[in-house]
């Protein structure tokens, strides 16, 4: 099988009753409660739980994926000639550095989103499946694939259609999208779920560092808990969804737990048995024997034989007749495809969404709705709308993720997910995009605001005093509240002014120090803590002596003064003379004696 994906595979229908008892004995083997129904497809006796994730909205699109199964671990092998192979050496290791940027994206992923407890294993198993490891490990030093993965433009001939989203950027194909890399993300999903996994500044799906770790990012999100077998098989449908799929890259997760090795890069072997191939699966599959797989080669039709029903009589005979031009053959047209839900959406209009504003840490009080609507203006319903958060903002919608995509109802509205302000405050865009048809977006502005407090008091002196030159020996604590509840998280801006009638910065007086040690009159940058307390520097007087003003004030309108007094120590009073000699004279008494 050729490296690249991008060729058309044959669509013949040939499936043999080899292929049947193939199959079915492999899915039997390897995939967990997998059975295989008449036709050799895979099928399971459980209720798995099922993804509602239509291809435009996945990450693969649904595209074709690999479906050779690990290889067996069969008892010792019958003496042969030669030196015997290791079965499954190659198939079973994963190439350095591809090994190398699955385990770098799990422990991201453990840092990031510690719920999801992502497995590495999971993602090796994916790029199994969807690129055999990057076509064995064919990458350069920095992780980039050595030639671009492209696979089959999804133009809805046998696969999903998928119309131009990119302009050709990842996968060359203006007209339609294709799933590009080794974990093989359509550039739609890759628009918003792309990483840089490799630290370069760039989110390309064609490294395997930014892939791996997108990847992971995808199947974390929605708060899934990959430890649980039941959102485990939701993650993994939500990147292809089709049974086949969830149980082929199973069977792989349960291989590489089991113990797996590194090789080096470039000599991993590519699996050959495809989803979308109808000969796949008509033998056991190379991976499964030990056997290198190499390209397959085309097949070679064999020469028709005429039914013996109809055998050639002698010319002349009674029997024969004159020969006939055949009639011209007739082209069938290709009947007209009927138009999905998608197809008719013309334009996107808000559908009443006024005032995204919200405090720093809320939640926004107000969620974006969307209306889909025909040329006409009528609704569209049964139409994925994905909305983006862009621009610099550390706003997410709920659960941590800056993208999320709703079905709109038969009022052909969809209804986002409500949005979480973040500390960064300011403005950014929250846009509206139908998924898998390009039509203009529609952008929504919102702005994070400032924490706030309505009051501010000190939690100790209102007043301090310092000698001229020297420090005050108390620092000024504060503690904000908002309608009588603590304030985190709150700016509080100090100033020490020149009066209250005149609320400028001073030049004289007390003052704070900067790391240089400069005397600095004006503090910003300073916030409360989780019990809406703050603690000042120190503060420190210069030469002039005064009553000073120390302003505190917050967002939201709290203000609180503090008086500064700097003054020279008062005289203390004389002490009393102890000296006899200037002690009052006794002064004889005129009292008459009796």
């Amino acid at each position: 099988m050729a490296a690249h994906f991008d060729r058309r595979l044959r669509k013949a229908a040939v499936t043999t009753t080899v292929a049947a008892v193939a199959v079915a004995a492999l899915s039997a083997s390897q995939a967990p409660d997998v059975t295989a129904d008449g036709n050799g497809r895979q099928t399971t006796s459980d209720n798995v739980p099922t993804s509602d994730t239509p291809a435009a909205d996945s990450a693969t699109g649904n595209s074709p994926y690999y479906t050779d199964l690990p290889p067996l671990n069969s008892p010792s092998p019958a003496p042969t000639t030669g030196t015997p192979t290791s079965p499954g050496s190659s198939e079973a290791g994963i190439p350095a550095t591809v090994l190398d940027a699955y385990k770098k994206a799990e422990s991201e992923l453990r840092r990031a989103k510690p719920g999801c407890n992502l497995p590495w294993q999971l993602l090796a198993a994916i790029g199994k499946v969807e690129s055999g490891q990057a076509r064995g490990g064919r990458v350069d030093a920095n992780g980039t694939t050595i030639g671009r993965i492209i696979g089959p433009q999804l133009d809805g001939n046998g696969f999903a259609l998928i119309k131009d989203t990119d302009n050709g950027v990842y996968d060359g194909n203006s007209s339609y999208d294709n799933a590009v890399g080794p974990m093989q993300f359509i550039p739609s999903t890759w628009a918003w779920a792309g990483r840089d996994g490799n630290g370069d500044g760039k989110e390309d799906p064609n490294n395997v560092y930014d892939a791996a770790l997108a990847a992971g990012h995808y199947l974390c999100r929605y708060d899934w808990d990959l430890s649980d077998q039941a959102d485990l098989n939701r993650a993994i449908l939500s990147y292809n969804n089709s049974q086949d799929y969830l149980n082929t890259v199973l069977s792989w997760l349960e291989h590489y737990r089991k113990g797996t090795h590194e090789i080096p890069d470039g000599t991993g072997s590519l699996p050959v048995g495809r989803s979308d191939d109808p000969h796949a699966g008509a033998s056991p599959t190379p991976g499964r024997t030990g056997a290198n797989p190499g390209s397959r080669a085309p097949s070679t039709p064999s020469p028709s034989k005429p039914p013996a029903s109809e055998k050639p009589t002698k010319p002349g005979s009674p029997s024969t007749k004159p020969p006939t031009d055949p009639a011209p053959p007739t082209e069938t047209p290709a009947p007209t495809p009927t138009p999905t839900p998608t197809d008719t959406v013309h334009h996107l209009e808000n559908a009443g969404t006024t005032g995204l504003t919200a405090t720093a840490g809320d939640t926004f009080a107000k969620k974006i709705s969307t209306r889909a609507e025909t040329k006409a203006g009528d609704a569209v319903g049964k139409v994925r709308i994905r909305f983006t958060v862009l621009g610099d903002t550390d706003a997410t919608f709920t659960g941590g993720e800056k993208v999320a995509a709703v079905t709109t109802n038969a009022s052909g509205v969809a209804v986002a997910p409500a949005l979480v302000a973040g500390e960064q405050t300011g403005a950014f865009t929250v846009r509206a995009t139908v998924v898998g048809r390009t039509v203009p977006g529609l952008d929504y502005k919102a702005t994070v605001t400032e924490r706030v407090a309505d009051t501010l008091t000190s939690t100790g002196p209102k007043e301090l005093t310092c000698t001229p030159g020297g420090e005050f020996a108390d620092q000024v604590e504060v503690k904000a509240t908002l309608k009588g509840t603590v304030a985190d998280k709150v700016a509080v801006t100090a100033t020490l002014i020149k009066s209250d009638a005149d609320p400028v910065e001073n030049d004289k007086g007390p003052y704070f120090k900067d790391a240089d040690g400069k005397a600095v009159r004006t503090l910003t940058g300073r916030q409360t803590d989780a019990e809406g307390l703050l603690r000042l520097p120190k503060l420190y007087a210069d030469d002039t002596e005064g009553t000073y003003i120390l302003r505190l004030t917050t967002p939201g309108g709290a203000t609180l003064d503090i008086t500064l007094k700097v003054a020279e120590p008062a005289e203390p009073a004389p002490a009393p003379s102890t000296d006899p000699s200037t002690a009052p004279s006794a002064q004889p008494s005129t009292e008459p004696t009796a």
